[in-house]
């Protein structure tokens, strides 16, 4: 099982860091990612992190403003979010997927936490 906090509502300018809390024997073969969804539209990629080699992929809007990490030891995987907009605004769920490499299909993940919610007020 996955799940998601560290949601809140802040400032167009700020920063939040959200965890995903994982359960389970097999969270360091699991590769993590993180996907948004705002109101009215789909859910969408934002970050991934490989279980393989630790390499991180991240969506175009999020690139240089969005940090994703993981620590096996604790299950935890984070997505640091800094200098958020407006449209940054959705619930961000956490997910994990046994690929290694195929991260960004979002049909690649198998297990899905409950979401919270981000909203950045401008």
């Amino acid at each position: 099982q996955l799940q998601a906090y560290g949601g809140g509502l802040v400032q167009a300018g700020g920063s939040l860091r959200l965890s995903c809390a994982a359960s389970g024997r097999t969270f360091s073969t699991i590769s993590m990612g993180w996907f948004r969804q705002a109101p009215g539209k789909e859910r969408v990629f934002v970050a991934a992190i490989s279980w393989h080699d630790l390499t991180t992929n991240y969506a175009d809007a999020v690139k240089g403003r969005f940090a994703i990490s993981r620590d096996n030891g604790q299950k935890v995987t984070y997505l640091q979010m800094n200098n958020l907009k407006p449209e940054d605004t959705a619930i961000y769920y956490c997910a994990g997927s046994h690929s290694s490499t195929d991260v960004l299909p979002l049909t690649n993940y198998r297990y899905w936490g409950q979401g919270t919610q981000v909203t950045v007020s401008s």
